[in-house]
């Protein structure tokens, strides 16, 4: 396996493509199911694998797995604690050089000690500040451009902004699987998604929100 290297120049990517986040659910494909021992669940959109997963994003042997992070780029707690716990701390000293992004932005350092190659820090919003809907299509939609743009070829993503930020994890089932499907139908490089929910109630949901859209 290569050496993981460190971005030496801070990576920021916007949610470029516009998305009606409102919009109730995924339209319907006929895509077929793959089942799959415990909670997992695993389709195919167009050329890439999509996978549903519950676990700890922290353990998965992907090209990059995304921080929840907040716009300073602190590791706190939830996703970003256990990133910080288990990548060790030159992560965070790569997030200190590059200071920070904006809500609805991603940026990209290295990882670490972790089993994936890069992090990507999506900075989602905050329940209350406004356009929150709007801002979490924009935070998923980023840290996948990025993934895209670098040439990784499997991403995975946790249920962004629903842990101290507030986010109903309803609507964040449905965002982040509308703009995932929207994201992977418009052309990308990327071979394999994963969403990752840490506990069985939050996969519960995004299997609903996935079946719906996709049965």
């Amino acid at each position: 396996m290569p050496k993981k290297e460190a971005t030496t120049t801070p990576l920021v990517a916007t949610g470029g493509r516009s998305s009606k986040e409102e919009s109730a659910g995924l339209p319907e494909t006929g895509l077929p199911e793959t089942r799959s021992p415990g909670n997992r669940l695993v389709m195919l959109l167009d050329k890439t694998t999509l996978e549903l997963v519950q676990g700890d994003i922290t353990d998965l042997d992907v090209d990059a797995i995304v921080n929840a992070a907040n716009q300073h780029l602190q590791l706190g707690a939830g996703v970003a604690g256990a990133i910080r716990a288990k990548g060790g701390p030159s992560i965070q000293e790569e997030c200190n050089r590059i200071g920070g992004t904006a809500v609805g932005t991603a940026v990209m350092t290295g990882a670490g000690h972790l089993k994936a190659r890069r992090v990507i820090h999506a900075v989602g919003p905050s329940m209350g500040e406004g356009d929150e809907d709007k801002k979490l299509a924009s935070a998923v939609r980023a840290a996948l451009a990025l993934a895209d743009r670098r040439g990784l070829k499997s991403i995975a993503l946790p249920a962004i902004s629903t842990g101290i930020f507030g986010f109903p994890i309803e609507r964040a089932a449905r965002i982040t699987l509308t703009e995932v499907q929207r994201f992977l139908q418009g052309g990308t490089k990327l071979d394999r998604v994963v969403l990752c929910l840490y506990d069985e109630a939050a996969f519960a949901v995004f299997k609903k929100e996935l079946r719906r859209g996709f049965r």
